[in-house]
Parts: structure tokens; C-alpha cells; sequence
């Protein structure tokens, strides 16, 4: 008996499904030079207190840990990092009329560099191209709070109100925009495919996403390096590198 080719038959699956519905994490970026956070070397396994950096709570509480993050903020490497083969690959995939809704857990902005429509993305956990003041709700671009950074304001402070500024990005203990979840949650549920690329799927509600669209009858695809608690539930799980097992999955897809 012939045993399927997991990546053609992932890629019949594209051309035959009507709505396609992809999520994707941080391993679709590490191509670009942007470490993970889970996975063998991600930011919290080699250095535990950058999850710490992550929480709201503390982020509010320390003003060390504020300068501290502003400090990486200013020499992170997805200031220069560049689309990398998956994302320039699920962009294809969208200009052939294949993909119906892309949703990123990543705040890199890399999904757009791309190619994605605007329209098309549900940036989950925001963007960490622009800041947010946590008092007033002003935003502007991330260079502007930078430039302040590197002329010596080691914690900005927001020039509407005098506030404190973060990231424009969800950290541990802020609430999802719920107009955002739930347009992520109706797109799973009417989804006929859905691809989970480069996640743990280990933060919810986000790693419901999947299962909403197995509930709802959908195929599951799980394209990862490492392995996920939904593995057993998907209808293909395609192990390794995403630059190199997305693009071919798609050119099998729309050739």
C-alpha cells in the first residue's frame, strides 16, 4: 500500500477546502532571527525573567523593569528582521485565493511586511510597531518612544497625559480585544481547514482556536517543530522547520 505523501495531501486539502483559516506563533519567526519563547532556546527558557518582563502587573510595579524592557525594546532583532520564507509563502497562498483569514499570535508586524491584506490578519496579541499609553490609551509609532529611549529617557513617559507607556501589545494580564477574539473564534468555527504553524498552542484562548474548528467539522494541519498537546487530535502533523515544509506545501498547493 502506497502511504500518502503528508505534504501533497496537505496541499490537495488547500485546493479543495473553501475556507481556509491559518494560525500562526512565533516558530514561523525564528527563520526571520526572532527567537521563540517556549521551544529549546526560546527568551524564557534561556532566561526566565523575561517572562517576568511580560506581565503586566510587574511591568507596572517595577520602574527597573520598565527601563530594563525599553532597553531591549531599542536592540530587539525584529527591528531588522525580514519576512521570512513562511510568512512570504502564506502571502502567496492568500494571492491565489486559498486562504481565507490568517490569525498571528506574533507582534512582529512580519505577516504585513509579507504581503498579507490588512484585512485578512487578526493581529491577536497586537503590535509591537507602535506603543500604547496604559493611562489615556494614546498610541503612535515605536520609533518615536524609541528615539526618545536611545536620547536618554530610559521610561518615557506618554507626552498626552504623562502616563506610562508599553508596547502596543498584549502582555500576561491584560485582556484580548474582544472584538478580536471573537472575529478569530468566528473564523475557526466556520472554517473547513485550519492550520496551526509554529505554536505551542499552550496560551489560551488563542489554543482554542483549533479545537473550535475540530468541533466544528473542520481538517486540522499542525506544522511545528516541536511537539503540541493537539497533535493527536489533527488530521496531519507535518515535524520541522516551517521555511522549509510551508513554501513546499503551498507551491503543492497552488501549482
Amino acid at each position: 500500500m502506497t502511504i500518502p505523501d503528508p505534504q501533497e495531501e496537505v496541499g490537495a486539502w488547500l485546493r479543495g477546502a473553501q475556507r481556509t483559516v491559518v494560525l500562526t506563533g512565533a516558530g514561523i519567526s525564528t527563520d526571520s532571527g526572532i527567537p521563540d519563547f517556549r521551544g529549546p532556546q526560546g527568551v524564557w527558557t534561556r532566561d526566565p525573567a523575561a517572562e517576568k518582563r511580560a506581565d503586566i502587573a510587574h511591568y507596572l510595579a517595577d520602574p527597573q523593569l520598565r527601563r530594563d524592557a525599553w532597553q531591549t525594546r531599542a536592540t530587539h532583532p525584529g527591528l531588522v528582521a525580514r519576512p521570512s520564507a513562511g510568512h512570504l509563502a502564506l502571502a502567496r497562498l492568500e494571492r491565489a485565493g486559498r486562504l481565507d483569514t490568517l490569525i498571528t499570535q506574533n507582534i512582529d508586524g512580519l505577516h504585513l511586511d509579507a504581503g498579507s491584506s490588512p484585512e485578512r490578519l487578526i493581529e491577536i496579541h497586537g503590535t509591537a510597531r507602535e506603543y500604547a499609553c496604559l493611562d489615556c490609551g494614546a498610541r503612535g509609532p515605536m520609533s518615536d518612544a524609541l528615539d526618545r529611549v536611545r536620547a536618554g529617557e530610559p521610561d518615557p513617559p506618554c507626552t498626552a497625559c504623562g502616563g506610562t507607556l508599553k508596547s502596543a501589545t498584549v502582555s500576561f494580564g491584560q485582556q484580548l480585544d474582544p472584538a478580536l477574539i471573537g472575529r478569530a473564534m468566528r473564523a475557526a468555527r466556520e472554517a473547513d481547514l485550519f492550520l496551526a504553524i509554529g505554536t505551542s498552542l499552550t496560551v489560551y484562548p488563542v489554543a482554542d482556536l483549533p479545537v473550535q474548528a475540530l468541533g466544528a467539522g473542520a481538517r486540522l494541519v499542525i506544522l511545528n517543530a516541536q511537539p503540541t498537546p493537539l497533535d493527536i487530535h489533527a488530521h496531519a502533523v507535518l515535524r520541522g522547520q516551517i521555511g522549509e515544509l510551508l513554501p513546499e506545501v503551498v507551491d503543492r498547493a497552488i501549482a
